[in-house]
């Protein structure tokens, strides 16, 4: 329920920052008993995701708004393929009409990064996770649609879990420190994970106690060395400047986890357009 009034919030505050005081080209051109239909179609093919985001914004400008999905959020598409019809009064569907595909658009693109990574790393049994390399205010739907392309959510917020990192342990006084210090405050349900950037820092981790150790930025060579030193003691993740070019390669060393921040920022968009026409003739004016 929070994250249903989340999102609601999420949409309110984008359909303001857009219409503000009114839509003037829409008052202005289209007239009041306007009736349309229209269909959302893409324009290129990848991994669908935001449908529900996409119905909410027509909803919450009008509830005579009817939004029919012909997909599922996860589904691929391919270029044409109609993923939802609307139709009802032409103001409301004209002024949403792009702030829902502006969500639409961003929650396809990421499900289909998501989708196109996940599909490099099999057959390999590793984790494809997300970072919080957000968009400020939009976590909650791009770690969805993480989820709908295939992958997994790391932690949401700096609440859900200890993640020691270099200027943590820099802080603290040093590895051994910062894991001492993190267990002193932490449940036991809880678990630590340490950030480290080469084999030394692997041996360090391991021997205070940590839980999960991430590699950062470190080579394959390096990654299969670190595997092969902790011998499945604790899940290794690996993490920094992976993407198309090497999370194969990545894979195949044996890691349990690879975190992606590409999967929320620098996202390409899924190109979605919403084609309308007139559904009823109007009354004279």
């Amino acid at each position: 329920m929070n994250q249903l009034i989340e999102i609601d919030h999420l949409i309110r505050m984008a359909l303001a920052e857009d219409i503000r005081s009114g839509d003037l080209t829409t008052c202005a051109t289209v007239p009041a008993d306007a009736r349309a239909t229209g269909a959302l179609r893409t324009r290129d093919s990848g991994v669908v995701a935001g449908l529900d985001v996409a119905r909410r914004v027509f909803a919450l400008l009008d509830p005579e708004i009817h939004f029919q999905a012909r997909v599922r959020d996860g589904d691929p598409v391919k270029r044409g393929d109609v993923l939802a019809t609307v139709s009802g009064p032409a103001r409301p569907i004209l002024s949403g009409e792009r702030v829902a595909l502006n969500f639409l658009r961003h929650l396809s693109g990421i499900a289909t990064r998501t989708r196109r990574l996940k599909d490099l790393t099999a057959p390999h049994p590793v984790r494809l996770v997300d970072t919080r390399k957000t968009t400020p205010g939009l976590r909650t739907l791009e770690k969805y649609a993480v989820c709908v392309g295939g992958g997994h959510n790391h932690r949401f917020g700096l609440d859900d879990g200890i993640l020691i990192k270099d200027n943590h342990i820099a802080m603290a006084g040093g590895i051994a420190a910062a894991v001492r210090a993190a267990r002193n405050v932490a449940p036991h349900t809880l678990k630590v994970e340490v950030e480290v950037e080469d084999l030394a820092g692997v041996r360090e981790a391991l021997e205070a106690g940590a839980d999960i150790i991430l590699l950062d930025n470190m080579p394959p060579g390096l990654l299969r060395e670190a595997v092969r030193m902790v011998d499945k003691r604790v899940p290794l993740e690996a993490s920094g400047n992976i993407g198309e070019h090497n999370i194969a390669e990545i894979a195949r060393t044996g890691v349990d986890i690879i975190s992606v921040g590409r999967l929320t920022h620098s996202v390409p968009v899924l190109d979605i357009g919403l084609d309308l026409e007139s559904s009823a003739t109007q009354s004279p004016g």
